[in-house]
């Protein structure tokens, strides 16, 4: 009876998470939502968990619901994952443009009347280089 306070008592958290999560997703917020009530469904009455399982050919209800969990870790850690990456991808190119964006400042504050444009490829940027290595082998 203490477990199934307790996890009912986590389970509304998650509803509560559901309810704040539906303004910004609503995807996350309704399948949050859902996973609670489910959650609270098989924690008072077990046997529909036992039911399901027998249903989708696992032995127990147990095993079931730790096999779903298992595999909503897996989606999760994924998805951060990605998001993780294309984060630090974001993070490359804002500072790879600061630094060209120093570069040139400097470029224009030693004096150089017409100094190189910023560029938007890597063909761009040796395009640059070369540019800048003529300009000082006139210097």
């Amino acid at each position: 009876m203490i477990a199934q306070l307790i996890l009912t008592a986590l389970l509304f958290g998650v509803l509560l998470y559901a309810w704040s999560e539906y303004r910004r997703s609503p995807v996350i917020g309704n399948l949050s939502f859902l996973a609670a009530l489910a959650g609270l469904d098989f924690v008072w009455v077990p046997s529909h968990a036992t039911r399901l399982a027998e249903w989708a050919g696992v032995g127990r209800g147990v095993d079931l619901v730790i096999y779903i969990w298992v595999m909503i870790s897996w989606i999760l850690l994924l998805n951060l994952h990605l998001k993780m990456r294309a984060q630090l991808e974001l993070i490359t190119a804002l500072a790879r443009t600061i630094a060209i964006s120093n570069a040139l400042q400097a470029l224009k504050d030693d004096g150089r009347s017409n100094p190189p444009q910023v560029p938007s490829s890597g063909g761009d940027l040796a395009a640059l280089q070369s540019r800048h290595r003529e300009d000082d082998a006139r210097s």
